[in-house]
């Protein structure tokens, strides 16, 4: 099972890095503080895992933790 980490808890950056780390056979961008996010978040649906569960688009969310803590909840406990 795929651990996600609550976003509320994290900048952007710290969140994203924990992804990374979580994925790394994906090989993700290690994200910096000019990482713009809806790219990032863009290249983290395209994963397998994240696809097959129909995440929501980033493009539709104003910021990262709400589009994260979507991404959350709507990922499949079996993961």
């Amino acid at each position: 099972m795929a651990v996600l980490y609550d976003p509320r808890y994290h900048s952007f950056v710290e969140w994203a890095d924990l992804m990374v780390e979580q994925f790394a056979a994906n090989q993700l961008d290690i994200p910096n503080e000019n990482t713009d996010w809806r790219d990032w978040a863009r290249a983290l649906n395209a994963i397998d895992v994240f696809a097959t569960q129909a995440v929501p688009s980033p493009d539709i969310y104003d910021n990262w933790v709400d589009w994260a803590f979507s991404l959350m909840n709507c990922m499949d406990n079996n993961v």
